[in-house]
């Protein structure tokens, strides 16, 4: 099968990072603007032809699958205040198309191992991987998963999202070695998960879009513990290319590391500028801010030299 029906999420992470809002919510509902993570996550999901969602959970994420599913008591109350605008927002969070399939993954035994869980769903299909806490800004352009399916369409092989990132941030990543193959593709001959920035091979970095053929499941399946005791899906992908080929894709659009409180906050803020309920109120408080900042700066300049 060639078409990519199938998008595996997985959500069973601790959200560590953002506590204590994240102590009993899942960090993929955190909004921005007015809608969480993991919904701008399907919506690209959705955007790629893709009618199968496939979310690995753990404790403390219901909020996500009570999200996804029908709001018979909210659509009561607003039918009956006939707020039919806000009624057809909450209905259109997920197309009627569209199924949402929800697994347990019993430990956090890492990425992998997540995306091994939805072995029994996916099977031998290929499938994409996103991680909703990657946040992709396409600014109304063909979404960066629909671009990897696309090259998915005619190269029939596993596609890695990559970016370039500093050296001193390899440590966060999966590096990839890779070689020119077509205009922004690249033919991955390694891949290392978070190598220290002295022993890096490069500086291009997978981020959370993955294509992947269904023969990583054998791979992931025969793996034992990588990196921080866990079962890497770098580690997966670097079993997998040995066998077949794996592509770097170097997408157009703009990423914001929503798993960063610093990386939240400008995706909320790019958001915000664009957003027709905020754009004009919030572009002008960010004006009035940098004058006041300005200001202070300025002040505490001329009392420095006095």
């Amino acid at each position: 099968m060639n078409r990519i029906r199938k998008a595996v999420f997985p959500v069973a992470g601790l959200g560590s990072r953002f506590l204590p809002a994240t102590k009993a919510q899942p960090k993929e509902m955190l909004p921005i603007v007015d809608k969480p993570l993991i919904q701008y996550a399907v919506e690209e999901a959705v955007a790629a032809g893709i009618t199968e969602m496939i979310f690995i959970t753990g404790r403390n994420k219901r909020a996500i699958e009570d999200h996804f599913d029908k709001a018979y008591e909210l659509e009561a109350e607003l039918e009956a205040h006939n707020k039919q605008a806000l009624l057809d927002l909450v209905r259109q969070v997920i197309p009627k198309n569209v199924t949402c399939i929800y697994i347990r993954q019993s430990a956090p035994l890492g990425l992998g191992h997540a995306v091994l869980c939805a072995r029994p769903v996916v099977g031998d299909e290929p499938f994409a991987v996103l991680l909703a806490d990657d946040f992709m800004d396409t600014d109304g352009a063909k979404p960066v998963l629909a671009q990897m399916t696309e090259v998915f369409g005619y190269e029939k092989c596993s596609v890695l999202a990559v970016q370039d990132v500093p050296r001193a941030q390899t440590r966060q990543y999966g590096i990839v070695s890779a070689a020119p193959y077509r205009p922004g593709l690249e033919l991955v001959s390694g891949i290392v998960e978070k190598p220290q920035p002295d022993v890096a091979p490069s500086t291009l970095a997978v981020v959370g879009r993955y294509v992947l053929t269904g023969a990583i499941f054998e791979h992931l399946e025969n793996l034992g513990a990588g990196s921080g005791g866990e079962i890497q899906l770098t580690d997966g992908i670097a079993a997998l290319m040995r066998a077949e080929r794996v592509l770097a894709y170097r997408y157009a659009g703009q990423r914001y590391d929503c798993g960063s409180k610093l990386g939240y906050l400008e995706a909320t803020a790019a958001m915000g500028l664009k957003h027709p309920e905020t754009a004009e109120g919030f572009r002008a408080f960010l004006a009035r801010l940098a004058e006041r900042a300005n200001e202070q700066a300025n002040e505490e300049g001329g009392h420095g030299g006095t």
